[in-house]
């Protein structure tokens, strides 16, 4: 793979899309849940994942792009354009959704997968949508919140000639509205929310052996492999020191040996999770191939926030495969997950809010293949990115929703290969945790704790608190917080 940094010398403004980049194109937005950074293999996991490395491998990887540290907050500013309190949160009260926008605009909208908003995707603009209502669920069984096109949908206990898994069913569900997109001749956009590999941890049982005893070296091991593969593959510059394993995580080697088979078999399927995720990726790409549409189609793929930390383990004596087991992994692997960085989902330090982004388009891309962008990006931007590309209009209302004014910027100036006229602030939020980035600058605070400070083009991984250095830089920036919080998002009001 070619690990060409993308460097412009221009810093441009303003951004008019190239005459031979493809006109309105159909766009296919992937998400992940709970997937750390690291937890791919063009990001440096040693997990299979041969389909979205390829897709990196021709197109653009960001190291710098960031989601809100939690599934639904996530989800929300993905959809809106807009921070997840500023857009009413999970009501999206004062917020329009991508499939709104780009529908007006005459795409067919379709959806996939997980939602954990209120109401439907179908009250959202979105003409097809099949999938489940719930944060989790049962990969097997599913759960009573599925629906297809606004209407309960009884989980079968085989879907297309094999066991119900609901991985292969959001990938059997986006193949079936990706014929219905074709068939309207419109431009289409398809949201994809995978629930893997959200616990609980389960997969097929072929899938989880493939990883028998990869695992056995255990996670401090396994973080050092994967930052050297970041950095000898240039993802990550060497300068970032690996974030150091935290006390709440013990060393492997003071486990037992019973203790680290148990550790070592939650991982394995974790690891399958992912790999059937990979697999169904590749089942859109070869359909998109197939019906020569993958050239004008903007593949995105990121996770919406970092590896989680939770242990909520039941069910221990059942095997992955059972649908009555329930295992989670805890802090221990999502260190591994979330490689360089410090902390997890929820929390606001790099760990939770650092995402892979991969953007694959053949027609539009104008950067080398396998080229790799340091240029900060935001969910909030995908919104006015689709509504540059796909040339739409952002609403100002729908229906009774007066919409609040766009918070992200395109990336479009940035597939061009340009320099893209940055945020000069991002601000992030959930629960107690809370960050603001300005520049390199970041201050962040974890559970309400005093606020850190960090020199991000020097230390990403949070591991230099310069706070008592420049207690001036602390108090500009914390107002600034609360500023955006009350005035912004509303949070008292």
């Amino acid at each position: 793979m070619r690990q060409t940094l993308m460097i412009a010398a221009v810093l441009t403004a303003t951004w008019t899309a190239p005459a031979t980049a493809a006109q309105r194109p159909n766009i296919v937005m992937i998400m992940a849940d709970d997937l750390g950074f690291a937890d791919i293999g063009c990001y440096g996991s040693e997990i299979a994942t041969p389909r979205l490395d390829r897709l990196a491998d021709r197109g653009l990887r960001f190291t710098q792009f960031y989601n809100t540290a939690k599934c639904h907050s996530s989800r929300v500013s993905l959809l809106t354009g807009l921070y997840c309190d500023q857009a009413g949160g999970a009501k999206l009260n004062r917020g329009a959704t991508i499939a709104e926008a780009l529908g007006r605009a005459g795409y067919f909208t379709a959806m996939v997968g997980k939602w954990h908003l209120s109401r439907q995707p179908t009250d959202f603009g979105f003409d097809r949508y099949w999938g489940h209502l719930s944060g989790a669920t049962n990969f097997f069984t599913g759960d009573g919140t599925f629906r297809l096109n606004g209407q309960p949908w009884p989980v079968p206990t085989a879907l297309n000639g094999r066991p119900f898994y609901t991985t292969h069913a959001i990938g059997d569900f986006a193949l079936r509205f990706l014929d219905e997109a074709t068939d309207s001749k419109k431009p289409f956009l398809l949201y994809v929310a995978f629930n893997a590999p959200h616990y609980p941890l389960q997969a097929p049982e072929e899938d989880v052996k493939k990883y028998d005893g990869r695992y056995d070296i255990g996670w401090d091991r396994l973080r050092q492999q994967r930052h050297e593969k970041q950095v000898s593959s240039g993802l990550l510059p060497a300068k970032w020191k690996l974030s150091p394993r935290p006390s709440h995580v013990p060393a492997w080697n003071s486990l037992g040996p019973e203790e680290r088979q148990w550790e070592a078999d939650r991982m394995e399927v974790f690891a399958a999770m992912v790999d059937v995720l990979d697999e169904n990726v590749g089942r859109l790409v070869d359909y998109l191939k197939k019906k020569d549409l993958l050239d004008d189609t903007l593949i995105l793929f990121c996770a919406d926030n970092g590896a989680c930390p939770f242990e909520r383990t039941r069910g221990r004596e059942f095997k992955p495969w059972d649908p009555k087991s329930y295992w989670t992994y805890d802090a221990s692997w999502a260190h591994v997950g979330n490689t360089p960085f410090r902390l997890y989902k929820q929390n606001q330090h790099e760990g939770g809010i650092s995402s892979p982004l991969i953007v694959h388009w053949p027609k539009g891309l104008k950067t080398e293949p396998g080229s790799i962008t340091r240029q900060p990006g935001h969910l909030i931007d995908f919104m006015a990115t689709f509504v540059d590309l796909g040339k739409a209009k952002y609403p100002k209302q729908v229906g009774e929703r007066k919409v609040d004014p766009l918070q992200g910027k395109s990336l479009a100036p940035i597939f061009a290969g340009k320099t893209r006229d940055p945020h000069g602030t991002l601000y992030f939020n959930f629960g107690t945790d809370r960050a603001l980035r300005q520049g390199d600058w970041k201050l962040v605070s974890a559970k309400l704790g005093r606020w850190e400070l960090f020199d991000l083009g020097k230390d990403r991984t949070e591991t230099n608190d310069l706070s008592s250095e420049q207690p001036e830089r602390v108090a500009a920036m914390a107002k600034e917080w609360f500023r955006i919080a009350e005035e912004v998002c509303r949070m008292n009001g």
